[in-house]
């Protein structure tokens, strides 16, 4: 159900070199890529090393500085590029996103299924308004975007990406709202906790807490007979308006 429109695609030709007439065309398709990608451990994962800026130390700002560290901490996902279709002299390159969802991910999604407290919402939640397939299979990518280790990840973790994705996704409240009922009912003393939680898991994400819808049908596609796929609103039956005469 993740919304969202694939970026738009340019096309152009290189130019022909003028010293050989048999050398192929190269046409090359970009795609741009879509994000691959809290209770943050107190002990964060180790700083990846990125690509440093040069500038001159004497004249940039704090915030300069920290937009920097945080460049070098959460780089963006990495890009291949892929043969898409050859014939003849023709051949087009297609650039794709490598996604960094590990079957390790996929493996603390089903541990975290689990959880009697999980197992408990998904069934509470009847009418896929919170947890449909599209917002499960977003939990997924948060959890590759992290950057927890495995045996890090905990219930609450689930339910802050779950959260994030109802953020991400739906256009009204009450979805976020249904989650904090069912954690809360009626008691608003955890919500400011349950919003610092989810302040640091997006930070630990690098802020990239959109996905595309191609990257959830990849989720999904890896274990297709995993059965919170089935959490599908098209297929809920329609609530009968007649009136009886």
């Amino acid at each position: 159900m993740a919304s969202g429109q694939p970026s738009p695609q340019s096309e152009y030709e290189s130019p022909q070199p003028s010293t050989s007439a048999s050398c192929p065309q190269l046409v090359v398709d970009e795609e741009t890529p879509g994000p691959s990608a809290p209770w943050v451990d107190p002990s964060p994962p180790s700083p990846v090393l990125g690509r440093k800026r040069r500038r001159d130390w004497s004249s940039v700002s704090e915030e300069e500085e920290e937009e920097e560290e945080e460049e070098l901490q959460f780089p963006e996902p990495k890009e291949t590029w892929v043969v898409e279709t050859l014939g003849g002299l023709r051949m087009r390159l297609k650039r794709r996103r490598v996604s960094s969802v590990l079957p390790e991910h996929h493996e603390v999604f089903k541990r975290l299924l689990e959880d009697p407290v999980v197992q408990r919402f998904l069934a509470w939640d009847k009418d896929l308004r919170a947890s449909d397939k599209y917002l499960l299979s977003m939990v997924i990518a948060y959890f590759s975007r992290a950057g927890l280790f495995s045996w890090q990840y905990r219930r609450i973790h689930f339910f802050l990406a779950l959260y994030l994705a109802n953020d991400m996704e739906e256009d009204n409240q009450a979805p976020k709202q249904d989650i904090f009922s069912f954690l809360y009912g009626k008691s608003y003393f955890q919500r400011p906790l349950f919003h610092k939680l989810r302040l640091q898991f997006v930070r630990s994400m690098g802020w990239r807490t959109w996905v595309s819808p191609e990257e959830c049908e990849e989720i999904q596609a890896y274990d297709p007979d995993l059965w919170v796929w089935g959490r599908d609103r098209t297929l809920l039956p329609r609530a009968l308006g007649t009136v009886e005469d």
